[in-house]
C-alpha cells in the first residue's frame, strides 16, 4: 500500500477531535502545540504516527467555553440577522437563563455568553431546541451533511388533497424524495396523531421538512424541533434557554 499523505495539522486535530481547526491555528500560535516534543508552527504536516501534545493551558481554556440550549420562537433567525430580523442569540442573556433542579443554578454574567455561534438552523418560522456555542468542537459534531446526529420534530399537517395521505405517500417521506438534485438519506417519519407527524432526520437541508411535505401535498402549519442527538428540549419554555448539563451528549 502506498505511505499515508501528510495532512495539515490543525485538520489532524480537528479529525482527532482534539480542537476546532480555527483553535487548533489559535493554539499552534499561542505555542500550546508540539509535535514529537517540538514547537509546532503555522502549516506544519504531519503524519498519523506522530505525537501531537497539547498544553495545559489549551485544555483549561477549552474547558472555560460554554454551549447553550435555546427554545427558540418564531420570528427569530438562527444565524445573523436579516431582512429586519433578529438572531436568536439576542435572547441569551442572564435575565432569561432558566435556571431549574437539574440545571447551572450559579449567576451568569454577560461576559460568559459572547461569542456564541449557532451550531445548525431552525428556520424563522419554527420553534424548539437551537443550540448556540463557543467550542468548536460541537459546532462540528452538529453541523454538515456528514453528522450523525439525529434531530427530532413535531411537525403539525394539513392535507391539501380530499382524503388522508396515501400509505405511498408516506413511504416517499420516509424514503424515496429528492431535494436539489439529490436523494435524501432515510427519514424516520411516524403520526402521532391526526394532524401531527414525528420526524427524525440525519441531515439538515435548508427548510427539508416543509420542502419535503410540499412534495407529498402537505401543509405545514407548524414546526417544533424537540431533541438533537440525546439532548432533549424538555420543559424548557419558549424565549428561555439553559447550559448544557455537564452529562449531556449530543452523540
Amino acid at each position: 500500500m502506498p505511505p499515508p499523505e501528510p495532512e495539515r495539522l490543525s485538520k489532524r486535530m480537528s479529525a482527532l477531535g482534539l480542537a476546532s481547526r480555527r483553535e487548533a491555528d489559535e493554539w499552534i500560535e499561542r505555542g500550546w502545540v508540539l509535535v514529537d516534543g517540538k514547537p509546532a508552527i503555522l502549516g506544519l504536516k504531519v503524519l498519523p504516527h506522530q505525537k501531537i501534545t497539547i498544553d495545559q493551558k489549551a485544555t483549561s481554556q477549552q474547558a472555560r467555553r460554554v454551549t447553550v440550549i435555546l427554545n427558540k420562537p418564531v420570528g427569530y433567525v438562527s444565524g445573523q440577522a436579516e431582512d429586519g430580523y433578529q438572531p436568536a442569540s439576542v435572547l441569551v442573556v442572564p435575565e432569561n437563563q432558566w435556571r431549574n433542579a437539574g440545571s447551572k443554578n450559579a449567576p451568569v454574567r454577560r461576559q460568559e455568553l459572547l461569542g456564541l455561534a449557532p451550531a445548525g438552523r431552525l428556520d424563522i418560522d419554527s420553534t424548539g431546541l437551537l443550540v448556540l456555542t463557543q467550542d468548536g468542537r460541537v459546532a462540528k459534531q452538529l453541523i454538515g451533511e456528514d453528522s450523525p446526529v439525529e434531530k427530532e420534530y413535531l411537525v403539525r399537517v394539513r392535507y391539501t388533497k380530499p382524503g388522508r395521505l396515501p400509505a405511498s405517500e408516506m413511504n416517499r417521506l420516509q424514503h424515496g424524495l429528492n431535494l436539489d438534485g439529490k436523494a435524501l438519506k432515510p427519514a424516520k417519519v411516524t403520526w402521532q396523531n391526526d394532524d401531527q407527524l414525528r420526524f427524525i432526520l440525519r441531515e439538515g437541508k435548508k427548510r427539508q421538512i416543509r420542502r419535503m411535505c410540499e412534495l407529498v401535498g402537505l401543509q405545514v402549519l407548524g414546526l417544533k424541533r424537540v431533541r438533537i442527538g440525546q439532548v432533549m428540549l424538555g420543559e424548557l419554555p419558549q424565549g428561555k434557554w439553559r447550559f448544557l448539563g455537564p452529562s449531556e451528549r449530543f452523540a
